[in-house]
């Protein structure tokens, strides 16, 4: 089974995947004169923008809502495995894809909000949504949703809780037992997973608004606190800082003799991790920002597209200099024989905490797992989000909620069954996981991106005039009824 899954997961993640994502993040970057750089100034200033009413979030809890998602095991253990088989070149394949990609955060994010409705009382939207209502193809749009929820609902769980189980595993020996139960036969117990599901049955019986909070208060705290420990390593590194760029963009671009023979590697896992981590063009963060209550649609796309900068080009960075730096990585190479092993022993879910243990022995590791507990579990938060709008996009009437608590238990249950599952496994599972459903987004914005660019040209005319509203009739824009009031 586990070949199986292996197998699927490589094929769904071809050569044609990843150049897809780059060059669909080129085309949009090019389509929208480059946003990512001449509209930073707007991103800053919206993310606090006070928009926040009964019925839906403000621009800052949206942005929280879908860093968490954004923000998790992959600006960690990702990064890691990114550079243990892709080298210290996959880092900056890691940059560009986060410059491309927030080009396309910004257009699926702005679709939407662009196609959002109001279901009881709470805002939901997402690419199923705008499939249907933009594209007018209720099956591909079906397809979308089927798919999101099996990826996040099911899939994608297991990957963080993994994570957290391994790093708390290596920093306190708590592990997996297995007992005999009565009538059942033998399982495996995991105390960390057990406590993880506890706390995530008590945030996602809460609904949105409660998501929302959470995420507002844990993740700008956790994100800037790893942030300053990478800070800190740097200063004490200091001198290392031009070596260590050398090795990137040497590595990168075919022209360390060490790192020769995984060229095509760096960049399919530069691009296969970054986009794990910071979500562009894969259609879940437009579930978050559909949530958002704002006057222009574009607004929460600008907002949406900054978080892609903070997920790679800040934390995910961050972790890539700690390892680097201190040198605490192995990077094997074809045929499974290693082309440097500096670390003997530890593989790629260890290289982090190795690293901060190697700059501050005695509390590294602890560190590191702190660290990853709450990168981790907000990313499963989001995710169960994502598969609850999901869930509401396809029963739009009748017992709804009863969907909605079977896919509680059913989650409860997936990131249970990632901590008693090894490494590779669990991982497997989630590329699979991001890559069918990045397929059919990706195709899904460049059908509609002519649609965005209607309303990225009214935004530009509406911040000209100062009179800051939007209207989908006035911009030319079919279907989108929420925005036509």
């Amino acid at each position: 089974m586990d070949k199986i899954i292996h197998s699927f997961s490589d094929l769904v993640w071809s050569d044609a995947l990843i150049y897809l994502c780059l060059i669909t993040g080129l085309y949009f970057s090019i389509r929208t004169g480059f946003l990512q750089v001449t509209y930073l100034k707007d991103m800053v200033r919206l993310l606090f923008s006070k928009n926040e009413s009964d019925k839906g979030i403000s621009s800052f809890q949206a942005f929280s809502l879908a860093i968490s998602g954004r923000v998790g095991t992959g600006n960690i253990v990702g990064v890691a495995t990114a550079i243990a088989m892709g080298g210290p070149g996959a880092v900056f394949w890691m940059w560009l894809i986060a410059f491309l990609g927030s080009a396309s955060a910004f257009v699926e994010a702005t679709l939407g909000q662009l196609y959002k409705q109001e279901s009881n009382g709470e805002y939901r939207g997402g690419a199923a949504y705008y499939i249907e209502k933009g594209l007018g193809v209720k099956w591909y749009a079906v397809l979308f949703a089927v798919l999101t929820i099996i990826s996040t609902g099911l899939l994608l769980p297991g990957v963080q809780s993994n994570s957290i189980a391994s790093a708390v595993n290596n920093s306190f020996s708590i592990g997996t037992e297995h007992y005999n139960f009565p009538l059942i036969g033998e399982l495996p117990v995991n105390y960390v997973g057990i406590l993880i599901i506890v706390l995530l049955a008590l945030i996602i019986f809460g609904g949105v608004k409660r998501l929302g909070k959470t995420a507002e208060f844990v993740v700008p705290f956790m994100a800037g606190i790893y942030i300053l420990m990478a800070v800190i390593i740097i200063v004490l590194n200091i001198k290392e800082v031009p070596s260590v760029f050398k090795l990137i963009f040497s590595s990168a671009f075919n022209m360390n003799a060490t790192f020769s023979g995984i060229f095509g590697m760096a960049i399919a896992w530069g691009v296969k991790r970054g986009i794990y981590s910071n979500e562009a063009g894969q259609g879940t963060a437009p579930h978050a920002a559909a949530a958002a209550e704002v006057k222009h649609p574009a607004q929460q796309g600008l907002v949406q597209a900054f978080s892609v900068y903070i997920d790679t080009l800040f934390v995910c960075s961050a972790t890539a200099f700690i390892i680097l730096f201190t040198g605490q990585y192995n990077v094997l190479g074809p045929n499974d024989t290693y082309l440097v092993q500096n670390v003997p022993g530890i593989d790629y879910t260890g290289f982090t905490q190795a690293a901060v243990s190697h700059v501050f022995p005695g509390i590294g590791k602890q560190f590191v797992a702190f660290a990853l507990f709450f990168f981790a579990f907000t990313t499963i938060m989001a995710y169960y989000y994502y598969a609850e709008t999901n869930i509401s996009y396809l029963i739009k009437s009748g017992n709804k909620k009863t969907y909605i608590w079977i896919l509680r238990v059913i989650f409860l249950f997936a990131a249970y069954f990632g901590t008693v599952k090894e490494a590779k496994i669990a991982w497997a599972l989630g590329d699979l996981g991001v890559g069918l459903v990045a397929w059919v987004n990706i195709i899904a914005i460049l059908l509609l991106g002519n649609v965005t660019l209607k309303v990225w040209k009214d935004y530009k005319l509406k911040k000209k005039s100062g009179n800051m509203y939007f209207n989908s009739k006035e911009a030319g824009i079919k279907n989108a009824d929420f925005w036509e009031k």
